[in-house]
């Protein structure tokens, strides 16, 4: 690998949406996400709606639904 070209590796703790969080690996420092493997369908088992910033209702809107 050369030197002086890639990103700082660093520790950064994820936080979701549902309140979780972690720490992982991350050259972006602290993320934060809407689902995480506590509230995501596919683990839990459980259906769950996420309306991210009323985009259900905005196409509802535009297309008359």
């Amino acid at each position: 690998m050369k030197t002086a070209i890639h990103p700082e590796y660093q520790k950064a703790t994820v936080t979701c949406a549902c309140g979780e969080q972690f720490e992982t690996g991350s050259v972006k420092g602290n993320l934060r996400v809407e689902v995480c493997s506590k509230c995501h369908p596919f683990f839990t088992g459980k259906q769950k709606f996420i309306d991210a910033g009323g985009r259900v209702d905005k196409f509802r809107k535009k297309y008359g639904m």
